[in-house]
């Protein structure tokens, strides 16, 4: 244990390391943001990866694997063909508005006011993003290392606010590869054959497993089409995953690059299920199924290789809670103090400063989330929820139909993100209920008020 806990703690400087390192390149508001827009195809393929597998596609989909089977990767599946989806269809046109936040697209087709509406749902998104990664970073340290829940908390999630606000995009880039070659290695060449193994081989999970843990659809289709209307929709839209599209060079390595970071997220979600069946093999009377990531690594590697495989996990996780937060701190200082203050009135390098600092404080709100919540999927699902049910309707009308008005995108959003909220207290958070009547009301209330306004005149246009 005292060597997984060194390979561990190395891990952890060689992030703080390497924000710092980015912290030197940041002195720019582009820097800051999007690295100054000049993200080659590996990098590009890396960060955009790293971004999208965070503790839902990690713990989750081992839980996953473990409940239902190889069913279980299509919660990866969803997100790596969301990926593939934006990156051809949405890339190019993004590049070309050479902006930092997905409200400000709204802006461009409705007004101010939609931007600011949809900011306070994007920043909710945002944090939660952050605070699911978080709250998962916590569930390996507690259930490895032995520590406090809370401790855990404070301990990796606090090397993420670090290195994330001292760097901003160029720290959470440099930290993303090695990341990516982290979780790549640890996670799908060591965890997954060594456990398989470690159960008796491809045979003994055949044998000893039930039919339906190798039928693909037998988390059922409802999972599955819900997993596509928040995940791949929520792709589409999220702070988090635009962000790094404005980081690529140019559209061809948006392109090719985020295809190819797409279709490395289904083959994660694959591994990650196969891991969760051997587990099942393996532990076949887990109190929590939460659990089943963890009690795996512990159970069949031995110590150091123990450790890097911690070390995987925990970068796939660090990875998408410094996404969510920097996401979250860009729509801060991007849409919602320049309203507060009627005009930003910075320079490039005091919008540095202001980000840091902004970075830093929702750092602590993250944190405080992730002490309270504990579930990793359903944090996730209440993200992408509020993001898919307030702003999918909105935001494909700005693109796509000319007679979208403001008055209508506003109500779709209040209407679409409070009916997200009424249906997951009736019927839970992990109910299917909540996207399907959001969506519902979201259409319906943006193409009648849509309608019934003043026809839109010299707006511009979205893409």
């Amino acid at each position: 244990m005292a060597l997984d806990i060194f390979v561990v703690l190395i891990y952890a400087a060689g992030m703080i390391a390497l924000g710092w390192y980015g912290m030197r390149r940041a002195k720019t508001r582009d820097d800051y943001l999007v690295a100054g827009r000049n993200l080659g195809p590996g990098f590009y393929l890396g960060t955009m990866a790293a971004t999208v597998l965070g503790g839902a596609s990690t713990i989750g989909t081992v839980r996953l694997g473990y409940v239902h089977g190889i069913s279980g990767f299509w919660l990866c599946g969803a997100i790596g063909l969301g990926i593939v989806g934006l990156s051809l269809f949405l890339a190019k046109p993004l590049l070309k508005l050479k902006i930092y936040t997905v409200t400000q697209v709204l802006e461009r087709r409705y007004n101010p006011a939609a931007r600011h509406a949809s900011a306070l749902i994007m920043l909710v998104y945002a944090l939660m993003i952050g605070a699911t990664s978080t709250i998962a970073i916590g569930t390996v340290m507690q259930v490895l290392f032995g520590l406090p829940f809370w401790v855990s908390i404070l301990i990796g999630g606090g090397v993420v606010v670090l290195y994330s606000t001292i760097g901003g995009m160029w720290s959470l880039t440099l930290t993303d590869i090695v990341q990516f070659l982290i979780m790549t290695v640890g996670l799908v060449f060591l965890l997954m054959p060594l456990s398989i193994n470690d159960a008796g081989g491809w045979d003994a999970l055949v044998a000893k497993l039930p039919a339906s843990y190798f039928d693909f659809t037998a988390i059922g289709w409802d999972t599955i089409v819900t997993y596509f209307l928040i995940y791949f929709f929520g792709i589409f839209i999220g702070q988090d995953i635009w962000q790094r599209v404005f980081t690529a060079r140019s559209e061809t390595v948006a392109k090719v690059a985020g295809s190819a970071a797409g279709i490395y997220c289904v083959l994660y979600g694959m591994a990650g299920a196969l891991i969760g069946m051997a587990a099942k093999v393996l532990l076949p009377d887990l109190e929590n199924v939460n659990n089943a990531f963890a009690s795996v690594v512990e159970h069949s590697l031995p110590n150091g290789i123990r450790g890097l495989v911690i070390a995987a996990a925990l970068a796939a996780l660090m990875s998408t809670a410094s996404a969510g937060l920097l996401a979250a701190s860009t729509t801060v200082t991007q849409d919602l103090l320049p309203r507060l203050r009627r005009g930003r009135g910075q320079s490039d390098n005091g919008d540095v400063h202001e980000n840091r600092i902004a970075t830093l404080l929702l750092g602590l709100v993250v944190l405080g989330i992730a002490l309270v919540v504990s579930d990793v999927i359903s944090a996730l699902t209440v993200a992408y929820n509020l993001l898919v049910g307030g702003m999918l309707i909105p935001l494909i009308g700005a693109i796509y139909w000319k007679r979208a008005s403001t008055a209508g995108a506003i109500t779709s959003m209040t209407l679409g993100f409070l009916t997200v909220l009424v249906f997951m207290i009736k019927d839970g958070l992990d109910a299917n209920t909540p996207i399907y009547y959001s969506l519902a009301v979201g259409l319906l209330s943006f193409v009648l008020v849509s309608l019934f306004s003043r026809r839109p005149t010299g707006v511009a246009s979205a893409a």
